[in-house]
């Protein structure tokens, strides 16, 4: 099927927002894992760093929208790890874009708090009956 003309925008008005990105003139590296990096610690500690740089980025929503909606996969965009966009596809977000069609950002972090409170509940309960159950499993003695 022919794509209408009136669908089709200009290019730089569609990734203009990433000429002001506060990541602009840094280092990928800090936004994306490099392949040989299977450290937990070291990953954690440079995506921390790619959000305090997102933190007050004038284009932040600009860039977790466009990150939500093509479904990137990998980095740091809008604040949001690879992690974080996961949870909230699952969850589902777009029913926290504004009148503009740009994510609230504030809503989708409130939304992955929650959602990480929750399964660290679950994940504690789960943990509290395994420890349960082994202890009584261990007081019972063969007669």
């Amino acid at each position: 099927m022919a794509r209408s003309t009136s669908q089709l925008q200009p290019i730089s008005e569609v990734w203009e927002w990433q000429l002001l990105g506060h990541c602009r003139d840094r280092s990928g590296i800090q936004f994306f894992h490099p392949d040989d990096d299977l450290g937990r610690i070291s990953r954690r500690m440079r995506e921390a760093g790619a959000k305090r740089v997102c933190d007050n980025c004038p284009v932040r929503r600009q860039c977790a929208t466009h990150a939500l909606t093509v479904g990137e996969e990998y980095g740091v965009w809008g604040g949001f790890s690879e992690n974080d966009r996961t949870i909230l596809r699952e969850l589902g977000w777009q029913d926290a874009l504004d009148r503009r069609g740009y994510a609230d950002v504030t809503t989708l972090e409130r939304r992955l708090m929650r959602a990480r409170a929750k399964a660290r509940k679950a994940k504690e309960r789960r943990e509290q009956g395994e420890r349960h159950s082994g202890r009584s499993g261990l007081d019972r003695r063969p007669t």
